[in-house]
């Protein structure tokens, strides 16, 4: 698109004025040319205006600085000075609720990010922190703008600097709808959440010709940060959907279970599902026998109002589940061991997809509801040297520094310091019950017989005979469902298919709850 629209010279009268200045926002509106609108279509990609109109209630949308150009001349930049240079901002609402939203124009420039364009992006960063209200930025964007030097790269600071400002002050929502390049790619990596699409979104910091050029490594954008890549492998994108429109309606809906900042409570709704409901099918949904699976959001469908819950990296760190949803209107986050994968065991990625979920859920007044079968830590070399000490700490250190009401259940095992860590009572948690069902202990009875009893299995004349005779021996003395109530460990053994009604009374008992932590500028968590 070419350059100045001049207020001509013969329009002296304020309906003239008028006249032109619509014009000139209906020249905004369209974009810099049909041929780029139809390259975006052919891309099978919305245009950003299009994405708005998707993400936010109808006719909402409040545009700011529209009409901003850049300054920079060179490399031809001074011929081409479109308005909006690239990237539109402003705010409107979301279920009725104010958000602030920026999103990246590729059609011009292709998106990419120079002065202008930064100082907008900047803009509306601080105008919702100020507002305390959501922040969604709709990428698509081809990073820095190359031909405006260090001055862009300065944009992405102020972007970082900001959403650090912001983090655990207000939500902020990263949605990938094209590509997300090099140093830009931090900015999502510092929000609440992200969103990407299948085919069309890209993160990495490096891409494929470089990554072949350096490490000889042959691969395609969506191969090394595709939207599956990112959402099964890495860890980085949270949800991942085959369309935009499935994705911002998803965006929308994750609004609804969010507060606006960290001074409010998350929306409740009216629930039509009894508080008082029994869920007798949970009596046979999970097995007595520890050894055998289940699927636990079957377990969470059951407990939640209506059976609904949003999970939060449902394909990475699949052995542990986290998500919203709500109970008796009220929302709660959820965080529970799943049978179904590795023995719900807690490995490096479980804790530390666990721990950032806690976080979140402490910053905006979410209470934890934590659902535990765990067997332990997963054991080997590769978790040993990878860290799992410290990446385990993290969900430790999240759980220990929460003060939102927390309530534990514990369904069957949960053994060593896998327990501990799972907000067990020791460690802070408000409220602790237990299924008849329940085995807390430091380790598995088979595996502890063999520690206590080593000699005498070993001396004795059928040592399968006296191990077993020890195993039963060892469950019937420390490892019977009562044994950590009787000890104060735990508050209550329930009827599980109670489950739902004690946790509604309990966490309305908890919601005046105020707990304070030291002095401190900040903690120092593990890394």
């Amino acid at each position: 698109m070419t350059t100045s629209q001049e207020v001509p010279a013969d329009v002296n009268d304020a309906r003239g004025r008028v006249a032109d200045l619509l014009a000139i926002r209906e020249q905004v509106r369209r974009g810099p040319s049909e041929r780029a609108t139809e390259a975006q279509k052919a891309k099978g990609k919305l245009t950003a205006r299009e994405r708005i109109d998707l993400l936010l209630d109808e006719d909402s949308f409040r545009e700011v600085e529209p009409l901003r150009r850049h300054r920079a001349v060179g490399f031809g930049l001074e011929a081409k000075r479109p308005y909006t240079d690239g990237v539109i901002t402003g705010w409107g609402t979301v279920h009725g609720r104010t958000v602030f939203v920026y999103a990246h124009d590729f059609r011009i420039f292709g998106g990419a990010l120079g002065e202008a364009h930064a100082t907008k992006i900047h803009k509306i960063m601080d105008m919702a922190i100020s507002a305390g209200a959501p922040l969604i930025s709709l990428n698509d964007g081809a990073g820095a703008r190359i031909q405006e030097g260090v001055s862009a790269l300065a944009g992405y600071g102020g972007i970082f600097q900001r959403n650090t400002k912001a983090s655990g002050v207000i939500p902020q929502i990263s949605v990938m709808l094209g590509p997300c390049a090099g140093g830009a790619a931090y900015s999502p990596a510092l929000t609440d959440f992200v969103f990407m699409v299948r085919e069309t979104s890209q993160m990495f910091i490096t891409g494929p010709d470089v990554v072949q050029a350096v490490t000889g490594e042959k691969i395609t954008q969506n191969g090394l940060g595709g939207a599956d890549v990112h959402s099964e492998v890495s860890g980085v994108s949270h949800f991942a959907y085959d369309d935009e429109q499935t994705c911002l309606e998803e965006v929308r809906y994750l609004l609804s279970l969010l507060p606006q900042n960290n001074r409010e409570n998350p929306p409740a709704v009216e629930s039509h599902d009894p508080a008082d409901r029994r869920g007798d099918v949970l009596l046979d949904l999970v097995p007595a026998d520890g050894s055998r699976g289940y699927d636990m959001r079957k377990v969470i469908e059951e407990i939640a109002d209506e059976g609904e819950f949003l999970e939060i990296h449902e394909r990475w760190a699949t052995n542990i589940i986290c998500a919203l949803s709500r109970l008796d209107g009220q929302v709660v986050g959820i965080i529970a061991n799943q049978p179904m994968s590795l023995a719900g065991v807690l490995d490096i990625e479980a804790s530390e997809k666990a721990a950032r979920f806690v976080q979140m859920c402490d910053a905006f007044n979410i209470p934890l509801v934590t659902l535990l079968d765990v067997p332990g830590f997963l054991p080997g070399v590769s978790q040993e040297h990878g860290g799992i000490i410290r990446h385990g700490a993290k969900l430790l250190y999240a759980y220990c520094n929460a003060t939102v009401p927390r309530i534990s259940i514990i369904l069957r095992k949960a053994y060593g310091g896998a327990y501990i860590v799972m907000d067990s009572q020791s460690i802070g948690a408000d409220l602790t019950y237990a299924w008849p069902t329940n085995e807390i202990a430091v380790m598995g009875a088979e595996g502890a017989a063999n520690v206590i009893f080593r000699r005498q299995i070993a001396e004795a004349d059928d040592p399968e005979a006296m191990r077993t005779r020890m195993v039963k021996e060892y469950k019937s003395e420390l490892m019977h469902p009562y044994y950590a109530a009787e000890r104060g460990l735990v508050d209550d053994v329930i009827d599980p298919a109670d489950t739902r009604a004690v946790l509604i009374s309990s966490l309305a008992m908890l919601r005046t709850k105020h707990a304070d932590l030291p002095s401190r500028k900040h903690g120092n968590p593990p890394q």
